[in-house]
């Protein structure tokens, strides 16, 4: 199976999945009506959880492109699932700094890292 299968198949249970659960968190109360964690507004909360999840799996596909090696990316991995935006901050921080002076920081969208030795 191809990479580009890999990724349609992943993104397509993504939105599929997302949909599902939002049109059924949908039924069990307006989104306007969300209190939080209590009582039957939970399932809003849950929603926006996975949706937050998925958003951080998504920056872990980038994440491995840009890292060749397996350790790498099953550090980052923990990191972003650990810790979200900050270790995904730190990432592109990471890459902004890696850059060569001048080059324009649209380079860290498609270079890739060193192969691991």
């Amino acid at each position: 199976m191809t990479n580009r299968a890999l990724l349609q198949i992943l993104f397509a249970a993504i939105l599929l999945s997302l949909l599902a659960y939002t049109v059924w968190a949908s039924n069990q109360q307006p989104v306007w009506q969300w209190q939080g964690w209590r009582g039957p507004d939970r399932h809003w909360t849950i929603a926006t959880l996975i949706d937050a999840y998925y958003g951080f799996l998504t920056f872990f596909v980038w994440v491995c492109f840009k890292e060749r090696g397996w350790l790498s990316r099953v550090l980052w991995f923990v990191a972003i699932m650990a810790l979200g935006n900050m270790a995904m901050a730190s990432y592109v921080l990471w890459q902004l700094q890696k850059l060569p002076p001048g080059a324009p920081a649209s380079d860290i969208l498609t270079s890739r890292s060193e192969p691991a030795r």
